[in-house]
């Protein structure tokens, strides 16, 4: 997700300098979970409103961390983790920002996360095939997403999948050597 995002503020025009810096940042955008109830992280069905209110707390969670140190890493992390949740059209959380209120750096980040979440198999789902996330990223632009960077991002597809790859095959290898440490 992080190489996602990196390639994506390329692609959006960041400085070098600066798309490195959001690829540390991007891992922790959702730093503020470790202040959400085990039991809410891992409900098994559906959150109800009120632990759907606790779990949007993460954002403010993660800012509240993030933001006391003064690197640059750090202050650009909080950026993220408060606003990777905002939606172009105001409907996201925690502010109801609308289009550019939110930060360029969380509204990538907010792409490339749900790439990478639609993209992966997860015990409660199957992964998503490339058309239908293209079609959900072409559907959400202007909704949920930033049009601009939904374009972009699918002019990049090539260069994301590519990027995908490289970390499946760096997966396979940590998992195929962690097999050969003694139990």
């Amino acid at each position: 997700m992080a190489a996602y995002s990196r390639a994506l503020a390329r692609a959006a025009g960041w400085e070098p300098e600066r798309c490195d810096l959001l690829e540390m940042a991007a891992p922790m955008h959702d730093t503020g979970k470790i202040g959400i109830p085990a039991a809410i992280l891992k409900k098994p069905g559906k959150l109800d409103p009120g632990e759907w209110d606790i779990m949007r707390t993460h954002t403010l969670i993660g800012h509240q961390i993030l933001s006391r140190s003064h690197a640059p890493v750090f202050q650009l992390a909080a950026e993220v983790a408060l606003g990777h949740h905002e939606r172009w059209d105001g409907s996201g959380y925690p502010q109801g920002l609308i289009g550019s209120e939110t930060p360029e750096s969380a509204r990538i980040v907010a792409l490339a996360d749900v790439f990478d979440a639609l993209s992966m198999k997860r015990a409660y789902k199957e992964s998503w095939s490339i058309e239908q996330i293209v079609a959900n990223l072409t559907d959400g632009a202007g909704h949920h997403f930033d049009p601009r960077l939904a374009r972009l991002f699918i002019d990049i597809l090539p260069e994301i999948l590519s990027l995908r790859s490289q970390w499946e095959a760096r997966d396979g290898d940590v998992l195929a050597w962690s097999q050969h440490l003694p139990a």
